[in-house]
C-alpha cells in the first residue's frame, strides 16, 4: 500500500504543471462533524473474549490540494484528522468484564477523483466521487499510559456542492461515508494487549460526517 501512494503522489506532483496549466489548481479546507459508530465482537463469549463498545462522535479536520485535469474532473490528495474517545467494555481469558474510555486519534490520507457538475453562467457547482487511501490510529489507555497504532486500508464516497462568491473563493457543503477495511473484508484491529483490551479479533468501522469547507482556486 505504501508503494501504491508513493507512486500516486509521484504522478500528481510531475503531473501538476500540466492540470495547473489547463484547469487550475484547488486548496480545500474542511470541518466536518462525525458521527458515532458502534461496534463489537462476540467471536468467543463461551470462553471469555469479547469486546463492545463505540467510537464517539466529534470534529474532524483536514485540507487537501487538487488538480482539475478539466472543469468536470479533478483529483485531490487529503488529510483528515479526528481526535475523540472510544469507551470500551471487554473481558479476556477468564477475567472480569472491565471498561475502559480510550483515547483515539484518526489520521486519514486519501485520494479523491471528482466529477464536477456546473451549469454555465451559474455560480453553484455539485460534486460527487470516490475515496481511497489510509487511516494512521493511536489508541492509548489512559489507565495505564501505554498505547498502540494502525495503519488500515479506507475507502470513502462524497458528495456535495460549492457556492462560488467570487472566481477564487467557493464555499464547500459535503457529505462524506468512509469504511475502514481488513484485507478484502470489512474490519479493524481494535484492541492489544498493550493498550489494555486484549482480544486478538476485528470490527468494522463506518464513519459518516457531515460538513463545510472552503475552496480557494490557487492560480
Amino acid at each position: 500500500m505504501k508503494r501504491a501512494f508513493a507512486i500516486i503522489i509521484i504522478f500528481l506532483l510531475f503531473s501538476g504543471s500540466t492540470f495547473a496549466q489547463e484547469e487550475g489548481v484547488r486548496l480545500n479546507l474542511y470541518g466536518n462533524f462525525v458521527f458515532a459508530d458502534k461496534f463489537d465482537s462476540y467471536y468467543d463469549r463461551g470462553n471469555g473474549y469479547f469486546y463492545s463498545g463505540r467510537i464517539e462522535d466529534g470534529l474532524q479536520w483536514g485540507g487537501g490540494l487538487e488538480y482539475m485535469v478539466n472543469p468536470a474532473f479533478g483529483v485531490e490528495l487529503m488529510y483528515l484528522r479526528q481526535d475523540t474517545n472510544s469507551p470500551t467494555r471487554y473481558r479476556f481469558v477468564a477475567g472480569p468484564e472491565e471498561f475502559t474510555n480510550f483515547d483515539l486519534a484518526i489520521n486519514y490520507v486519501l485520494v479523491n477523483p471528482t466529477r464536477y457538475f456546473r451549469a454555465p453562467g451559474s455560480p453553484f457547482e455539485v460534486y460527487g466521487g470516490l475515496q481511497v487511501g489510509g487511516v494512521f490510529a493511536k489508541i492509548t489507555n489512559p489507565d495505564n499510559g501505554r498505547d498502540d497504532t494502525a495503519t488500515k486500508l479506507a475507502v470513502g464516497l462524497r458528495g456535495g456542492g460549492i457556492y462560488w462568491a467570487s472566481d477564487y473563493v467557493g464555499i464547500k457543503a459535503q457529505a462524506q461515508f468512509i469504511s475502514v477495511v481488513q484485507s478484502v473484508g470489512g474490519g479493524f484491529y481494535f484492541g492489544t494487549g498493550g493498550s489494555g483490551v486484549g482480544v486478538n479479533s476485528y470490527s468494522s468501522i463506518f464513519q459518516f460526517g457531515l460538513g463545510l469547507g472552503v475552496a480557494l482556486k490557487l492560480n
